[in-house]
């Protein structure tokens, strides 16, 4: 478990700590990629992978979760910033924690998916994916138009 502090945040990775509520109103209501996500499925979600949240005060902020096998590979997701603390560089800091984080175990490659937070990922590092013609995927979302910018 990971808890580091900067300007009266406080990030963890404790999982116990997770407000769901919160992340599923975020991610269901308020993102373009989960619109309707169920909250059971956002739970099971979070107990499958590594989740990130930052705190001010006791009300979480943001949140991102993982899912890596913590040896070679991690998937960055669900990163959201509650819209009253953004631009003070909460994103990237949850992104350069995980990274981090992660890192320290091996772990040398990273993946995510953004329609609109290009940047944020650039100075963290991200580039566009090299060779896209190997990726292949089955996208059974009902978002996929959504995230796809369609």
């Amino acid at each position: 478990m990971v808890d580091r502090s900067r300007d009266g945040y406080v990030l963890t990775s404790d999982a116990s700590r997770v407000d769901l509520g919160r992340v599923h109103r975020w991610l269901g209501e308020e993102s373009y990629w989960a619109a309707g996500r169920a909250r059971e499925v956002v739970a099971r979600s979070i107990d499958g992978s590594m989740p990130y949240s930052v705190f001010s005060g006791g009300d979480q902020v943001a949140f991102a979760r993982v899912v890596t096998d913590n040896a070679t590979f991690a998937w960055i997701c669900d990163v959201f910033v509650d819209s009253d603390h953004r631009a003070r560089g909460l994103g990237g800091w949850l992104i350069d924690s995980i990274i981090e984080d992660l890192a320290a175990h091996g772990v040398d490659r990273f993946l995510l998916a953004t329609k609109d937070a290009h940047e944020v990922y650039r100075r963290s590092g991200f580039a566009a994916v090299e060779g896209p013609h190997r990726f292949m995927e089955i996208d059974r979302r009902p978002t996929r138009d959504a995230v796809l910018g369609r």
